[in-house]
């Protein structure tokens, strides 16, 4: 039994938690803002308890779609629907449970929000096979992401204002930033499969590609800054995040770049992203 727990905690990549924050973040930087930096402390505990759940199923349902994909691909061979150590019926369930527990934080949410919950789970379902036929696969998963923004935000105000697309577009582009690095680790596996990744399309190209989703994040969310009237703290917030993605393009432009920067990268857009959390806190009140 135990080591059945521990193998449903690695389905849900709970022992991974930085793919779970980094859902979280976007969500938490549109909840603060919307709010001037002082939410209620109850939707912020729904917020969080959803992103929680909301990746659980995603999690499940990506390594549905690709359970006989994933043990072709060296990252996720060991998966546990790759290894079979779990089975598909175990899996919907335990994706069926972790979308009910999201629904149920969803039911605490105005009529927007809770629409914006519905409308996001075509897209989070489908996302998995975008990969089988959509040359840009990241940009479906941005999409899902973006939603997080859009369902917060509107959480707090009931409406969606400029500012909320101001910060679902950076919030697209940095996950098509952060997401292509990922990508770029398994591009040979994806090749010979014959799936589709950014990586992929953007070829020899895909560190620029990467430098200018960041950069355009960085804009955006300057632009944002300035809308609202942020103070300095959200300005020292910005810079280091505009820093680290700057050290970030250069470690990816290196001809000899190591597998494991890729997942190095990934994990400090965590970091960045909770530093520009802070920076909206703080540049708000």
């Amino acid at each position: 039994m135990k080591q059945t727990w521990l193998t449903v905690i690695k389905l849900l990549r709970w022992d991974k938690p930085a793919g779970r924050l980094i859902l979280m973040i976007p969500a938490l930087w549109a909840v603060f803002l919307a709010a001037s930096g002082t939410p209620p402390l109850p939707l912020v505990v729904v917020i969080i308890l959803g992103s929680i759940a909301t990746s659980a199923a995603g999690c499940v349902i990506n390594d549905l779609w690709d359970r006989d994909i994933d043990p072709l691909v060296e990252r996720t061979s060991d998966r546990p629907l790759a290894s079979r150590a779990l089975s598909v019926k175990l899996a919907l369930g335990i994706a069926f449970i972790a979308l009910a527990c999201a629904a149920i934080a969803a039911f605490y949410l105005n009529p927007l929000s809770f629409s914006l919950c519905v409308a996001a789970v075509p897209v989070i379902i489908c996302y998995p096979g975008a990969k089988r036929f959509f040359p840009v696969p990241q940009l479906v998963l941005s999409i899902a992401w973006g939603f997080a923004v859009l369902i917060s935000w509107s959480a707090v105000t009931g409406n969606l204002a400029q500012e909320t697309w101001l910060l679902w577009g950076a919030t697209v582009l940095w996950t098509l930033g952060f997401d292509t690095v990922y990508a770029m680790s398994d591009r040979e596996d994806d090749l010979k499969i014959g799936v589709n990744s950014s990586a992929i399309f953007f070829g020899k190209y895909a560190a620029d590609a990467v430098g200018v989703f960041f950069s355009a994040t960085a804009a955006i969310l300057a632009y944002l800054g300035i809308f609202r009237e942020l103070n300095l703290g959200f300005w020292l917030a910005w810079s280091i995040a505009v820093l680290g993605w700057c050290w970030q393009y250069t470690r990816l432009r290196t001809d000899d770049i190591l597998k494991s920067v890729y997942g190095a990268i990934f994990r400090e857009n965590v970091w960045l992203g909770f530093i520009l959390l802070a920076g909206m806190i703080g540049g708000s009140l």
